[in-house]
């Protein structure tokens, strides 16, 4: 038997089940996820052969870590500017709006909180958008069956038709938004984005206080000091 085969089979694996409980939802626990996991590892090790890329202020030793966050907030600021092309001269007065709208349509009827959770809000300002859209009628309220402390939501015909009415612009702005990215790029940008938001999102639900979240991230996932 080749002993050193077994050796470096029982240290991949050892490294994909901590990866795997270190990131929940990140792999599945089983042959397949351990397949995608080292394909995965395929992956990122001929990205390292390959040229890294430039960004602005790397020759000064600014980190790939802020060119990433200052990337992800611009290309945040440049859709909320399509964004607010795409309804003005219409009714909807902001795009939380249309986008609370749109997810009642693409996934049905649900409580307030998970459909401000799904928009990654706080409640306060949440609230104040569902408050906004009961007013227009464009979502309708009523009792849970399951806890009547709790209402559910759902868009009503109203919402249906204003949000057809600018769906039209709405998709010329997502389609903008994704720019000269080729159908791969696309693939791989979802791909590196959904890797990020399920790394993020179970932090952002459990409302860590803001005084705490930085040291308490950093200390459980023991980020670089």
């Amino acid at each position: 038997m080749n002993y050193t085969l077994v050796k470096d089979f029982m240290t991949l694996l050892e490294q994909f089940e901590t990866e795997a409980h270190t990131q929940p939802d990140s792999y599945p626990v089983d042959i397949q996820g351990f397949k995608t996991w080292m394909s995965h590892k395929e992956e990122v090790t001929k990205e390292h052969n390959l040229d890294e890329p430039y960004w602005e202020g790397k020759e000064n030793g600014r980190t790939p870590e802020s060119a990433i966050n200052t990337l992800l907030v611009h290309l945040n600021r440049y859709a909320k500017t399509y964004s607010k092309s795409a309804i003005s001269n219409s009714e909807f007065s902001t795009q939380e709006d249309f986008i609370y709208l749109i997810n009642l349509k693409a996934f049905g009827q649900m409580t307030k909180m998970e459909l401000i959770k799904k928009n990654i809000h706080d409640k306060p300002v949440g609230m104040l958008i569902i408050a906004r859209l009961l007013r227009q009628g464009w979502i309708e309220q009523s009792e849970s069956d399951v806890d009547k402390r709790s209402k559910l939501i759902c868009i009503s015909e109203a919402g249906l038709l204003a949000l057809e009415r600018q769906m039209k612009k709405i998709r010329q702005a997502t389609n903008i938004v994704a720019g000269n990215l080729s159908y791969p790029e696309k693939m791989e940008l979802i791909r590196i984005l959904n890797k990020l938001d399920r790394f993020h999102y179970p932090i952002f639900s459990r409302n860590i206080d803001s005084g705490e979240l930085l040291e308490k991230v950093n200390e459980e996932y023991a980020f670089n000091q």
